[in-house]
């Protein structure tokens, strides 16, 4: 068993090597005062590996096995706190609001598809309550369909998303019959966890990918994009960034969604506030005439 000999905390030296190595290939800000979590977090990291040091792990970052192992500490810093319809006023105002109103569109055609896109959607909660909402409105729009794009940086975030397993306590849903219907009951050695059905994983798409790279998941432009409790790992000049990216992946009259404690305020966008986390994008004028519906 590897025991550190140095200092169980990156020397100042050590920690601004991976802070800006962060910073530069996912644009996460690590401040001073992140210095412990950062160690914390690496300790076990660097004894998984067989180092006994962070002068060691600075070293095989910058060697051969650097690129491997910057996706493994893009992992292992990341923080994904998340639940089934977390803040669940967003999936509200999504099934009363932003979907009746997308299908009383004069423009809409049976062919369309309402894109969700969720970015950052950690190990999959956010994405499969998404498809949740979609699937029960489509059930009785049955002429449209729905599709969720999710997208993370963390490759081990993203294998626990596309498995779809879930202690059975962690899966609260606003409907005691959704359970039966999406998810599939865990016996013998899965006792105790359900599984996401298939007719649901085939509504949700994920991938692997930085919100700041130059090429997007899908090509279509999305009619509501969740990116929530993002925005607060991010320094200003980052923000303002993301900020133009999700306007230019939104449709017009589409929908940016944020964290209740995030804010755009101070951030240049074109974006109209319809109630606090809640934007819409430009909207033209064939669609001003569709019925103005409120979230109460």
């Amino acid at each position: 068993m590897v025991t550190l000999t140095s200092n169980p905390w990156p020397s100042p030296a050590e920690y601004e090597f991976i802070r800006q190595l962060v910073h530069k290939h996912s644009r996460i800000h690590l401040g001073a005062d992140k210095k412990e979590m950062v160690g914390q977090r690496l300790q076990r990291r660097l004894k998984s590996i067989g180092l006994a040091g962070y002068h060691e792990y600075c070293d095989f970052l910058k060697g051969p096995q650097g690129v491997e192992e910057l996706t493994a500490l893009i992992d292992v810093i990341s923080t994904n706190v998340t639940s089934f319809f977390r803040e669940g006023r967003h999936f509200e105002f999504l099934a009363k609001t932003a979907l009746p109103q997308w299908v009383a569109s004069p423009a809409r055609r049976p062919e369309d598809v309402f894109r969700i896109w969720s970015a950052g959607c950690s190990s999959g909660e956010e994405p499969y309550s998404a498809a949740i909402v979609l699937s029960d409105f489509f059930a009785g729009h049955f002429k449209y369909s729905g599709q969720v794009i999710a997208s993370d940086i963390s490759t081990h975030m993203l294998q626990r998303a596309r498995e779809g397993t879930y202690r059975t306590e962690q899966v609260k849903l606003p409907e005691v019959e959704w359970l039966k219907r999406y998810f599939l009951k865990g016996v013998g050695a899965n006792q105790g966890c359900c599984r996401v059905k298939d007719n649901l994983k085939k509504l949700v798409e994920f991938h692997h990918a930085n919100l700041f790279q130059q090429e997007f998941p899908a090509a279509e432009l999305m009619d509501v994009i969740l990116c929530r409790n993002v925005m607060i790992y991010f320094d200003r000049e980052t923000q303002e960034d993301l900020v133009q990216r999700l306007s230019r992946r939104l449709a017009p009259g589409g929908y940016l969604l944020i964290g209740h404690s995030e804010s755009l305020l101070g951030l240049p966008h074109r974006f109209a506030p319809v109630c606090p986390s809640i934007f819409r994008h430009h909207v033209p004028a064939e669609q001003e005439a569709a019925p103005r519906l409120t979230f109460a």
